[in-house]
């Protein structure tokens, strides 16, 4: 199942894309603790946040999310039932079909507003 393979990719990219989620929930706390400095203070980290490189990051966010959401349930299935193992291999790549066909929406939006100019304003 590993030695390089599609197992040890998704093991990989799954312990990445947790570490990416809790970086961010970190930073969405500080964010959230930011308001006790009053509007001014919260305000300004909010612009900050609409720069292009935190663009990048949010579809790096959304990226892991759907990854780490979607190979979970592909690890729900080969841990309780008795042909997951045996289709992990499919099963691997049918997360990243679906991982492409919700991607993409976010992709799109957030991608062209970026290239656009927008920045999410």
């Amino acid at each position: 199942m590993y030695r390089g393979r599609e197992g040890q990719w998704a093991f990989y990219l799954h312990r990445i894309s947790g570490l990416g989620i809790l970086v961010f929930l970190i930073l969405h706390i500080l964010n959230i603790g930011s308001a006790m400095w009053g509007p001014e203070v919260s305000n300004a980290l909010m612009k900050f946040y609409h720069q292009p490189v935190f663009q990048l990051g949010l579809l790096l966010l959304i990226a892991g999310v759907l990854y780490h959401g979607f190979n979970g349930l592909r690890i729900i299935l080969m841990d309780f039932t008795a042909w997951g193992v045996r289709y992990q291999r499919a099963l691997w790549y049918g997360v990243w079909v679906l991982f492409v066909v919700f991607y993409l929406p976010f992709l799109i939006k957030i991608g062209g507003g970026i290239l656009g100019g927008s920045h999410g304003d």
